[in-house]
Order: C-alpha cells, then sequence, then structure tokens
C-alpha cells in the first residue's frame, strides 16, 4: 500500500538508476516501464531469462519418487514448483482441486516452500483434497526429477496488474523439460510467451472454475498435451 516510505524508497530507486550506467531488465515491460518513469531508453538493455537445456530437458517420470509419492502410470499430474508465496494466489488452485474430486486420475503436487505453505497444507486437510500432496523444497539439482513426475507445469499468479509485466522463470524450465504449461495469470508477457510459442493454455487467475476446465481439457486430451 501507498505510504511515506514506500514513496522515499522509490525516489532512492529512480535515483540510482539515473546514475547508473547500464540498467539491465528481464522482461520488454520493465524497460517501458522505466522509461515511462523517465530514465534514458538507450543505457536499458533486455536480456530474458532461459534454461540450461543440459539439465532441463525431457525425460521419463523418475520412478522411485513416483512410488514415493502414490503416482499411478495412467495419473496425469499437475505440478506447481516454486515460491508459495502471497504474489500466487494458490488457494484457487485448491479451490480447483475441489472441483477435480471426480477424477481419480488427476492429481496436483506442490513442491516448495514460502509464506503461505502452511496455511494452504491447513486448507487442503479442511477440504479433504486427496488429490493433492505437498512435497518440502528440493535442492536445485534435484529439481529435474519432480518435473519428471509432471504432466502439466501450473504457473500462478495474483490477479493484479503489475503481475501481467513478469516472467516467472519455472516457465523456460517447464519449456526444456517439454511440459504442457497453464498460466493463470493477468494477461500479459508470460501468458503471450505461452501462446504465441504454443506450449500450454491461459485461463484468467483467481478463477478455480476455469482453471478445472483446463485441467480436465488437457487430461482429455492426450495428444494435444
Amino acid at each position: 500500500k501507498d505510504s511515506v516510505v514506500i514513496r522515499l524508497l522509490e525516489k532512492i530507486e529512480c535515483w540510482l538508476y539515473r546514475q547508473s550506467t547500464r540498467i539491465v531488465v528481464v522482461s520488454p515491460s520493465f524497460k517501458v516501464n522505466l522509461v515511462a518513469r523517465g530514465i534514458h531508453a538507450d543505457k536499458i538493455d533486455v536480456i530474458l531469462n532461459g534454461v540450461e537445456l543440459a539439465k532441463y530437458t525431457p525425460q521419463k517420470r523418475n520412478s522411485n519418487l513416483a512410488v514415493q509419492y502414490r503416482i499411478e502410470s495412467n495419473d496425469m499430474v499437475v505440478g506447481y514448483i516454486g515460491t508459495h508465496g502471497m504474489a500466487h494466489a494458490l488457494t484457487n488452485v485448491l479451490e480447483a482441486a475441489a472441483l477435480l474430486r471426480s477424477e481419480k486420475n488427476i492429481k496436483l503436487i506442490f513442491v516448495g516452500t514460502g509464506a503461505e505453505r502452511s496455511s494452504l497444507m491447513l486448507t487442503a486437510q479442511k477440504l479433504q483434497l486427496l488429490n493433492v500432496q505437498f512435497i518440502p523444497a528440493q535442492p536445485k539439482e534435484a529439481i529435474v526429477d519432480f518435473w519428471s513426475l509432471c504432466d502439466v507445469a501450473l504457473v500462478h499468479l495474483k490477479d493484479t496488474p503489475v503481475f501481467s509485466e513478469v516472467i516467472p522463470s519455472k516457465i523456460f524450465e517447464a519449456m526444456g523439460m517439454g511440459l504442457a504449461i497453464l498460466i493463470a495469470s493477468p494477461a500479459g508477457v508470460a501468458s503471450k510467451i505461452v501462446l504465441e510459442e504454443n506450449v500450454g493454455l491461459w485461463v484468467p487467475p483467481e478463477n478455480p472454475q476455469a482453471l478445472a476446465k483446463a485441467i480436465v481439457y488437457l487430461y482429455q486430451n492426450l495428444q494435444e498435451r
């Protein structure tokens, strides 16, 4: 929320931009934002994030982890891997999971940690969501094995205009792994990548019904997935 402290920090931020020789941003929309705030465009470079393809590449499901987390060969696993924070509105994913109770072969896994994790686990317990599993945060070198459990990579952001400008790095990891992406976010840079590169589906943010419908669609359309 706006406050004197926020405004002071923004003045310091803009002063630092003006003093910088070069500025690197990871999204074209960030450059537009800075130029609109009076920063010269000619000293701003856009360098998108990416993924190390030698590590993130399509592979078979890790059989040991599949047994450990009770994932069957005919299950479709939707995986959210990353921070469980206030920016991600993951309660809506649990509400979508509740709508999917009757789909016995659709499972959702959450891998990671964050400010909302305990609350999410409590909500899942209250809703008796047997189709949801929470897996603790993993070291970076093990993440590929957990991506291998997934058929669909879920990218989920809060319904706030600022999130139309961000590009979650998990999009690139999922693309490297050859996974279908399901992104729920404000329409913007990230959704444009997913749709233009034809690597997945986009649904409006914080809409459990739309999210559940898209998950069922991906489950029923194996060839497209």
